[in-house]
């Protein structure tokens, strides 16, 4: 497993809640992490059918861009009762204006659509860390759940208002993110991550 020895990381999003996220992961880190948003960086087309295959994508595209080795995470809410959607569709539910109070909407219409009484879902975060020669370490983090409705907290983003962990009472949105960060699906993956590649 290759060992990240570099000072700088680009984090490959333009999602200021998933750059906070790992921002704060990789706090303790002498590492300077720099946005695709920071740097400009187009978003690249998501056209993966996977999270794994979609994190890669866009760890390459930046890492290729900057000449830097970049992190990419992709990451959704998958509903046992909706076959599994949103999935990898779960931003593009919030549409173009990245609305996810319409999403979680739809996730709920959908669900009473479904006739289905399970309410249980997941997070899943592929995390991918491709250096410029095209090198990758990916790995996946998941933490299971139930739906919520009516949608719970602000101090999240997402989905993160309408699911509840398992053990937890609380939504992910009322949540505080130190709380959250130790628990989710993105700490479970990035944790990987850190012992895989990163000195402790």
């Amino acid at each position: 497993m290759r060992h990240f020895t570099e000072s700088k990381l680009v984090l490959a999003t333009h999602n200021h809640g998933k750059l906070r996220e790992i921002r704060e992961l990789l706090a303790d880190k002498e590492i300077e992490v720099l946005s695709a948003a920071d740097l400009d960086l187009p978003e690249p087309e998501e056209t993966e059918s996977t999270f794994i295959g979609n994190a890669k994508l866009k760890a390459k595209a930046a890492a290729t861009a900057t000449g830097l080795p970049a992190l990419a995470d992709d990451s959704g809410l998958v509903v046992n009762a909706l076959d599994g959607a949103p999935g990898i569709y779960s931003a593009r539910w919030a549409g173009p204006e990245k609305d996810f109070s319409m999403a979680m909407q739809r996730v709920e219409d959908e669900l009473a659509r479904s006739n289905k009484p399970s309410r249980k879902a997941h997070f899943i975060c592929a995390l991918s860390l491709v250096w410029p020669d095209g090198e990758d370490v990916t790995v996946v983090g998941r933490i299971d759940g139930t739906l919520v409705w009516p949608p719970r907290g602000d101090k999240g983003f997402g989905y993160d208002a309408m699911f509840v962990a398992d053990g937890d009472t609380q939504t992910f949105g009322e949540m505080d993110p130190k709380e959250k960060n130790a628990i989710g699906h993105r700490a479970d993956a990035f944790n990987m991550l850190l012992n895989a590649c990163f000195d402790k």
